[in-house]
Parts: C-alpha cells; sequence; structure tokens
C-alpha cells in the first residue's frame, strides 16, 4: 500500500463518517445520530492538492470500557493507528474539552504518530472562538470545520496533507477491486481478517456485525487489491431495520465499484436460495466472479467430494457455469493462494479483447453448426464487434435481431467462451440490425443460404 494513510479517531457521535464522506465524496460511510454505527474502520480514497491517500473512518473510541463492543472498536482503532501516517483527531466544538477527549489523547501520544487536532461542528466557523479550547490537548493549532456544511474543510485538507510523508515512487498504481459478498454469517469478515493475517474487520458470532461495506487495502504476493467486506445480503422480507436497510444498500452498491466478485457460502449449509439472489446481483452488475466455499474444514473428510460440491453450484446456479470454484477456509488459511490465483484470472479475463475479424469468424462457425431461421428465413451474420470491456460485451448485426431466443444466445454466449474462455466474467450480446447488402430481403437470404 504505497500511498499515505490518515485515521480519523475520536470518541462516538463527533461526526468522524460526516468529515470521512465530506473528504472522500457521496457517502461511502452510513451516517446516524445513534452512537456507534461505524463499527470497523472504513477505507476511502481521497485527493486534494494533486496528493492521493487513503482515508479511515474508525468507530467511536471509548478507553477502558468494559463493554464488548467497546473493547473490540478499540482493538480495530489501534490497528488503525499502527497502519496510518498520520491522525486526524476530531472532537466536538459544541460540547467542548471532555474526560474522554483527555484519555483519547493520551493514547496517541503513546502511540507516537503524528497528530492534526479539527474541531468539528462549528457552523459558525467565521465568529467562533471555541476551538481554542482545544489548545490544552497539546497537538498544536486546533483546525476548526464543519463537516455538515463543509466549512473549513479546505483548510483542514491544506494542513492534512502538509503533514503527509513525502511521496513515494509507485503510489497509485493499478490494483483490483474485490467485493466479498453473500449471507449474513458465512465467514465474509474471517476471510478477509485471514488475507491479512490480522483482525481487519469486527467478527461476531451474531449475524449484521458488519454494517458498512469495509474497503481494506492490501498487497499480496506483490500485487495491489481493495478488498471490500459488505454486509450479509437477506432477503428483503428480513431486512426490517433502518440501518440494516441502508448496509444492504451499500453492499449492492459495492458491486458498482468492483472489478471482481467472491461470493462467499457456506460449506456446511450448501447454495441456498439466497445464495442464487445474491449470485444474480452479480451477475447483473456484469461482474466477473469466484465462488468461494468457506469453512471447508468443518465438513467431515469422505463425506462428499469438492467435484460433488461444485456440480451442486453449477446446477442450482447456472448463470454462473462460467465462475470458477474455491475451497477455503478462514481459520486454516486453507485455499487463500487458490483464491487470489482465480481473483488474478477472471480480472484478466474480463479485460480480454477479441478482434472483429476473428469474433465474426467465430460466430459465423456457430451458426453454420447449429442453423437458426425465422419463416424460413436463415439467420446472417453480417459484422461483430467487441464494444466494452469488464464485461465484454459484443455488438452483433444480423439479419434477424429481434427473432433470437434467449436459448439460442446462449449457445452463441458458450460458443465464445468455447473458443475464447473469458472465465469468470458474464458476457453481453446486442443484436442489432443488419444494414446494406448484409440485411438482405427474406428471398435473397433463402436463395444464399
Amino acid at each position: 500500500m504505497s500511498r499515505p494513510t490518515v485515521a480519523i479517531v475520536g470518541r462516538p457521535n463527533v461526526g468522524k463518517s460526516t468529515l470521512f464522506n465530506r473528504i472522500v465524496g457521496g457517502r461511502p460511510a452510513i451516517v446516524s445520530e445513534r452512537p456507534g454505527t461505524t463499527r470497523d474502520r472504513h477505507f476511502g480514497e481521497a485527493e486534494w492538492g494533486g496528493r492521493a491517500f487513503w482515508l479511515v473512518d474508525t468507530g467511536g473510541l471509548v478507553p477502558d470500557s468494559s463493554d464488548a463492543m467497546d473493547r473490540a472498536i478499540g482493538r480495530q482503532v489501534d490497528f488503525a493507528l499502527a497502519e496510518s501516517d498520520l491522525i486526524l483527531f476530531l472532537v466536538d466544538g459544541q460540547e467542548g474539552v471532555t474526560p474522554l477527549d483527555r484519555a483519547i489523547a493520551e493514547r496517541l501520544r503513546a502511540a507516537g504518530r503524528p497528530v492534526l487536532l479539527a474541531v468539528n461542528k462549528l457552523d459558525d466557523l467565521e465568529r467562533t472562538t471555541a476551538q481554542y479550547e482545544f489548545y490544552e490537548l497539546g497537538f498544536g493549532d486546533p483546525q476548526g470545520v464543519s463537516a455538515a456544511v463543509g466549512k473549513g474543510s479546505g483548510d483542514l485538507l491544506d494542513a492534512l496533507v502538509e503533514r503527509l510523508p513525502p511521496r513515494e515512487a509507485g503510489e497509485g498504481e493499478e490494483r483490483i477491486n474485490v467485493a466479498v459478498v453473500g449471507r449474513p454469517n458465512v465467514g465474509k469478515s474471517s476471510l478477509v481478517n485471514a488475507v491479512l493475517g490480522h483482525e481487519r474487520v469486527l467478527v461476531h458470532e451474531l449475524p449484521g456485525t458488519t454494517r458498512d461495506a469495509v474497503d481494506t487495502p492490501v498487497s499480496f504476493r506483490d500485487r495491489d487489491y481493495l478488498l471490500i467486506d459488505t454486509a450479509g445480503i437477506r432477503r428483503k422480507g428480513k431486512v426490517t431495520e433502518p440501518l440494516e436497510k441502508l448496509a444492504v444498500v451499500m453492499a449492492l452498491k459495492s458491486l458498482e465499484r468492483c472489478q471482481v466478485a467472491v461470493l462467499v457460502l457456506d460449506a456446511a449449509e450448501g447454495v441456498a436460495a439466497q445464495d442464487a439472489h445474491i449470485a444474480g446481483y452479480a451477475n447483473d452488475a456484469g461482474r466477473a466472479t469466484v465462488v468461494a466455499v468457506n469453512k471447508w474444514d468443518l465438513v467431515p473428510p469422505g463425506l462428499v467430494t469438492k467435484g460433488d460440491v461444485t456440480t451442486q453450484i453449477y446446477e442450482r446456479l447456472p448463470f454462473l457455469e462460467h465462475a470458477p470454484v474455491c475451497f477455503t477456509s478462514a481459520v486454516t488459511g486453507l485455499g487463500l493462494r487458490d483464491l487470489f490465483d482465480q481473483v488474478d484470472l477472471v480480472a484478466a479475463e474480463a479485460q480480454k479483447r477479441v478482434q472483429p475479424g476473428e469474433l465474426l469468424s467465430t460466430l459465423r462457425q456457430a451458426v453454420e453448426r447449429r442453423p437458426m431461421s425465422s419463416r424460413g428465413v436463415a439467420l446472417r451474420v453480417q459484422s461483430a464487434q467487441q464494444v466494452a470491456i469488464g464485461p465484454p460485451t459484443f455488438a452483433i448485426r444480423v439479419n434477424l435481431p429481434d427473432q433470437i431466443h434467449f436459448s439460442y444466445e446462449r449457445y452463441l454466449i458458450n460458443s465464445l467462451r468455447h473458443a475464447y474462455s473469458f472465465a469468470g466474467s458474464p458476457l453481453r450480446l446486442l443484436f442489432r440490425k443488419a444494414v446494406g447488402r448484409g440485411a438482405g430481403r427474406p428471398g435473397r437470404a433463402r436463395r444464399r443460404a
């Protein structure tokens, strides 16, 4: 992870997620008036003054709390402190300095990281002097800001960029964005933690611990990835709490910004109906997909083979027959290398391009092997061109664009897969009306056929 990292740290409900969203743009972190909404560290990409950096939104820190969730959040904040090049310490200007602020300040000093102090909720920034009270925390000039309305954010970012370490070679290199999706409690967060080798994401036996789509930059075998750990996607009828509804929406939105979706299944439970729905979301989004059968270590030896499970997956999810299947264990680390091998493979396959002449020849051969006609008029392929990648999309001019049945379209897609693989990636065919001589009148088409 070559670009610098900035972590936003502070007690609950001082506006950390609001400031995070203000800086990275949009609404990538869930914001609620309820304290403790942010449980994990949440990464986002930010840029100011030509300098790109990772911004980390952490959960509300409550030092010395005996509450189990507070202690788990505290561990997450400790990891953020260890990973970050700069700490953005956020406090509430309306409430003034609190004992919690003082306790956090001591913790930050012990961490030994550079600290920039920001005083939030100063909506009347031009006339207020509330920020000066915070000099007592010992972190130099406090930067006044109103994250909700944006006042002071430019000056804050100027001060932040000035404190970043010097630019390193390799900043901004391409990486693969991987969304980890699945039903609640199939082990998505545990799998992400296994890749990292430590608890990056909160894991709890209670389903729904992950609410945000949690972004984690990671280097694995000298390649950069962004792992997006999403909230478990339940059936619509099972989602009632407003925050959980928003978390599911954000999980679906994570598919829009990834190149590869890793669909995590529970080896002990097999393929459930909701797995098919989630796989359909990834397919509809056009994302290359790898299926990870997690918790494989819990399956007794000899009970079922990997081949049997793979066959069952393809029978229940026929639209994912092109997706490789891996068998993993977040506990033992089983299959992680194979998983990343397949992620690399499908990411590359989704970017593959086929030359028009070769593509046209392949499609014409497919039509010749299995002719199709409508009212005595034979299907003719006039031209074909790949018009997009991720997913690979092909514009095909034919004389009968409105008469092609979905089963024949599937046959043509399978013919393209046989010729070019496109492992893991859905394919899109756009049938357009042939023009000019290639369009042909019905009678002429019959005579030439």
